[in-house]
């Protein structure tokens, strides 16, 4: 089955889509993303959205499950990159991404994700996890 790809930087977790959604995938992104946050201790999640020129109501969900989920485990869930006609179409359906923080693009969103988290970008490979 095809995959997201996941990238590890420091005490994130970068996700980029470069393909287009469909249910399964998405689903088989929530359940990797939970697991490497949970295995690697990861405090967030930056994913990018860019490539998307779609997002219909179950995606738009469950990029607002991933983020409620990775809040339990402790980490913050920023989404980049959203084009004007998908945050058109989310809103005309209703779907508010609660709990998620959004920035323009990756480099935005590693700036508020080390703005949340009080680190410095010379510091994103020595966090002590433990906190």
């Amino acid at each position: 089955m095809e995959r997201i790809p996941i990238i590890k930087m420091g005490p994130f977790l970068l996700v980029t889509i470069q393909v287009d959604m469909h249910d399964r995938l998405v689903m088989a992104l929530q359940e990797d993303l939970t697991e490497l946050v949970s295995a690697t201790g990861a405090r967030g999640v930056l994913i990018d959205i860019s490539s998307l020129d779609m997002v219909d109501s179950y995606i738009g969900r469950m990029l607002g499950g991933i983020a409620s989920i990775t809040s339990l485990m402790n980490a913050y869930t920023v989404v980049v990159g959203m084009q004007p006609a998908v945050a058109i179409t989310m809103v005309e359906l209703g779907i508010s991404l609660q709990g998620v923080m959004t920035a323009l693009n990756v480099e935005k969103g590693m700036d508020l994700l080390r703005a949340t988290l009080m680190i410095s970008p010379d510091q994103d490979h020595g966090i002590d996890r433990e906190e």
